[in-house]
């Protein structure tokens, strides 16, 4: 009678701990999967593109929309000519104290628009100075795509640009400097951190680990707060003399 009542007890028992093995399982196997496989890459989560572009020929024209904007530009030449000047003067007299630039610097400004971070570099002793943008403003202001940089491999000895964000192919953005920014030579972004940038910007960056993984042959010189016209973080790099190969 003893036997029999004990076996009553055991075949339900053994049913729940079956049970409750196999509703476990797919919890197991997701710790598994999870301790056993690398973490996502920061840079998927820390820099996102913004979707919306149908081809680069619809991006392009959304970056044309502002550049040309008569408001914009008549804006840029005037009001806010001197002001900025003063504020970019004052940034590369900080960066010519530090040794990250000279007056012997030949100097390039990404996405100058009208140019007012080149007349800043000549006004500060750096003469060899010029900009690229969509559209030209001569004299201190050439045509040029960012992601297709109209110049020669290792040309400039210091890079600047505060227009990361607009970037649709941010590793070919950072590809192009590190092939025309000479061994040794320095680039300087300004760059917006965990705060959404304007509505022509192609990307948002959230931490400035994905710039540490895109400049490849560059090692980050400084990370400092900056107020530079609603972007709060400079990152400086310089360009390894010697490339380790992998």
């Amino acid at each position: 009678m003893k036997v029999t009542q004990s076996r009553t007890l055991v075949v339900p028992i053994l049913k729940y701990f079956f049970l409750s093995l196999f509703l476990s399982l797919p919890l197991l196997l997701l710790f598994y999967s999870l301790h056993n496989h690398p973490p996502i890459d920061r840079q998927s989560t820390d820099l996102r593109i913004r979707p919306g572009y149908a081809s680069y020929d619809a991006y392009i024209q959304r970056q044309l929309n502002k550049t040309l904007n008569p408001k914009l530009r008549q804006i840029w030449t005037t009001r806010d000519w001197e002001r900025k000047i003063h504020v970019f003067s004052n940034l590369f007299h900080d960066l010519k104290k530090k040794r990250l630039l000279s007056n012997q610097s030949k100097a390039l400004c990404i996405g100058a628009r009208v140019g007012q971070e080149v007349e800043a570099l000549r006004r500060v002793g750096v003469s060899h100075s010029v900009g690229i943008d969509l559209v030209p403003y001569p004299p201190l202001v050439v045509k040029g795509d960012f992601h297709h940089q109209p110049f020669d491999d290792e040309t400039f000895d210091f890079e600047f640009s505060n227009v990361f964000d607009h970037a649709l192919f941010p590793d070919k953005f950072v590809g192009e400097i590190e092939r025309t920014l000479k061994a040794g030579g320095v680039c300087v972004l300004h760059v917006a951190v965990s705060r959404r940038s304007d509505k022509y910007s192609a990307n948002d960056l959230y931490s400035v680990k994905p710039l540490e993984k895109l400049f490849k042959r560059s090692e980050m010189v400084h990370v400092r707060k900056v107020d530079g016209f609603g972007l709060d973080t400079e990152v400086a790099f310089r360009k390894k003399t010697v490339i380790q190969r992998s």
